[in-house]
């Protein structure tokens, strides 16, 4: 089982920070490939909006020269990506969305048997895809706004507002709060996308955005930050050009919460069951809606924090006195940290054949 540690445990947070920093040392020539590139819409957007200072891969790069590790950033959107992957001891990857925390990039890296940071197939697959998450959260017990699942067809309105949310993808992208059902068609046709996806349509909870970090220690041991309070002071909620653009940090408020021992209890309490039911690895972070009679409701999990230095996630480890490199140091110590690899698969050997194929497949 795991031990879970909680905000006050400072001196077994500071004895794992002191064993990480003791770690680090002697990492001066640990190879580490930097996955970033515009792979999914929620990569793209932020390629194309966030200024290159206040990205994760900016931050994470800093930390990985702090360290002393040989690093280099990988875009997956390149030919030649696997063939230098495989040149690299652990993969840190900064993707996000599909194809990058959904599964499938953490499928390639189980058969090339290359060690990465966080959580395996079936944890990122589930978190990413937030209706089949919401069928865990219901079957784990874990309290969540009512919602059902529109695949098209005739529209329903209950006569409350609605959270209308994409599938997959996150930083709010293609969410829309409708109040008005004549905005509800455009809504669910926006989160749908030219796939024609089933969308996630849920109940509006009014009340006060929370996120709660977990990080793995060595050892195995998890800490879990003080929940934090996101409050949007410009918009109806905390959506994609809030989270996104470079001049909002005036409208955005984070800020410790404030609350009652036994809402702390009810929250850390989900993030637990969540973390162990889904099986999350290395870090996470998980988004509740506390309402004003303080009953707290799980939105959703994210299996692959943002990781600039002002980004949620990093705030949280600050609060326990945990660095943006102590972090990454914990991260990188929990992959390498792992049983290795004995299934019978071959060791990958590449033939120039890739721009060959290519070629032969292009109309």
């Amino acid at each position: 089982m795991t031990l879970f540690l909680n905000p006050s445990s400072d001196l077994a947070v500071q004895k794992a920070a002191g064993q990480l920093r003791e770690w680090g040392h002697g990492r001066q020539d640990l190879g580490v490939a930097l996955i970033y590139g515009p792979v999914s819409a929620e990569d793209r957007l932020y390629h194309s909006k966030c200024p290159i200072e206040q990205r994760s891969v900016t931050a994470l790069a800093e930390a990985l020269e702090e360290i002393g590790a040989r690093w280099k950033v990988l875009n997956p959107c390149e030919p030649d990506f696997i063939m230098e992957l495989v040149e690299y001891d652990v993969v840190l990857s900064n993707l996000h969305g599909p194809y990058g925390e959904d599964g499938r990039m953490q499928g390639l890296l189980d058969y090339l048997r290359v060690p990465y940071c966080g959580s395996g197939v079936g944890a990122s697959a589930v978190a990413a895809d937030k209706i089949l998450c919401k069928r865990v959260m219901l079957a784990l017990g874990v309290p969540t706004p009512g919602w059902h699942v529109w695949a098209g067809g005739p529209v329903t309105w209950n006569g409350h507002p609605l959270m209308v949310k994409p599938p997959f993808g996150g930083s709010s992208v293609g969410m829309s709060l409708v109040r008005d059902p004549a905005d509800l068609p455009g809504a669910l046709a926006d989160a749908a996308g030219d796939e024609g996806d089933a969308v996630l349509v849920e109940e509006y909870v009014t009340g006060t955005p929370m996120t709660v970090g977990l990080l793995e220690l060595p050892g195995g041991s998890v800490v879990i930050f003080p929940p934090l309070a996101t409050e949007a002071a410009e918009a109806d909620f905390y959506d994609a050009d809030t989270k996104l653009d470079e001049n909002s940090r005036g409208t955005v408020t984070v800020r410790a919460a404030e609350l009652e021992l036994d809402v702390l209890d009810k929250i850390t309490g989900d993030a637990r069951t969540l973390w162990e039911g889904l099986g999350l690895r290395g870090s996470a972070r998980i988004d509740f809606i506390v309402t004003a009679d303080g009953e707290p409701y799980v939105l959703e999990v994210n299996s692959t924090p943002g990781m600039s230095r002002d980004s949620n996630f990093v705030v949280g480890a600050a609060m326990v006195g945990l660095t943006h490199t102590d972090v990454v140091l914990a991260m990188l110590h929990e992959a390498l940290a792992r049983p290795p690899y004995d299934v019978p698969l071959p060791t990958p050997a590449f033939a120039g054949t890739t721009r060959a194929r290519e070629a032969a497949v292009s109309p």
